[in-house]
Parts: structure tokens; sequence; C-alpha cells
């Protein structure tokens, strides 16, 4: 799978998009490293805290299908450049040590980044103190 596929993958998983509320729909497509391609895009809710995320929906999805490694991500959305929320980047910290981050644009332009350009100072495993007291 190159780079240009997955970020084909996530364009055309935010065209599955229910955002009814903020018409800001966001796909991505995340890639294993074993090389399986999981997609998602963001579901809303009336509700709003309900609503999930196409990052956490495609990384869930791996994970529900046993998957915990990955490669890359590319994400999209309506606007110029969309980048994950804060949750998401809080979720990915806890499988994302090395993954390449896709900020997608279009099929041609993409900006490539680390999870510690995006999370700098985050919070994960290695800082919970697991030792029993």
């Amino acid at each position: 799978m190159t780079i240009k596929n997955l970020i084909k993958k996530a364009i055309e998983a935010k065209e599955n998009s229910y955002s009814p509320y903020s018409k800001f729909r966001v796909g991505c497509a995340v890639l294993t490293d074993s090389g399986e391609v999981f997609t998602g895009c963001n579901v809303e809710n009336a509700a709003f805290s309900p609503s999930l995320c196409a990052e956490r929906n495609a990384i869930s999805t791996a994970i529900a299908k046993g998957y915990k490694s990955f490669k890359a991500i590319a994400i999209t959305g309506d606007s110029e450049w969309t980048y994950p929320c804060g949750v998401c980047r809080q979720f990915m910290k806890e499988f994302f040590d090395s993954t390449d981050i896709y900020i997608v644009k279009s099929e041609t332009e993409y900006r490539k980044y680390k999870l510690e350009d995006l999370l700098p100072c985050g919070f994960g495993p290695d800082n919970l103190n697991t030792e029993e007291i």
C-alpha cells in the first residue's frame, strides 16, 4: 500500500461521514504494520459527547480486528488542513510510537508528522507508575 493509496482511502472515507450538526466531514485511513487498511469517518450524535471522530473510529476498528501496531495514518477533512483533536491525539499516544501521520489537503497536497510533533510532552503508558505498592 502506497501513501497515495492510503490518502485516497481517507478521502473516500470522508464521504461516509455522518455530520448533520457540524456539517464538517472527516475521513481517516490507518495502515497496520502488516499492511491491512482500516477506514473511519466522524459520526456525530445530537448529544454531542457520544460523537466519534474518524481517527478513533478507524483505529478502534483495527484494534477490534486484532491489530495494534501501525505504520501510517492519513486524516482529511472539510477544511484546508484538518488536524486531529486533542482526544484523538491522546488516543494515538497509546499506539503510535513511530507511526507516520499524514494531514491531507488533497491527493497531491499533504504534510507528514510524528505524534511528538502534534502532542509534545504527551502522557502515555510510560508515564504510569505500574509498580505494586
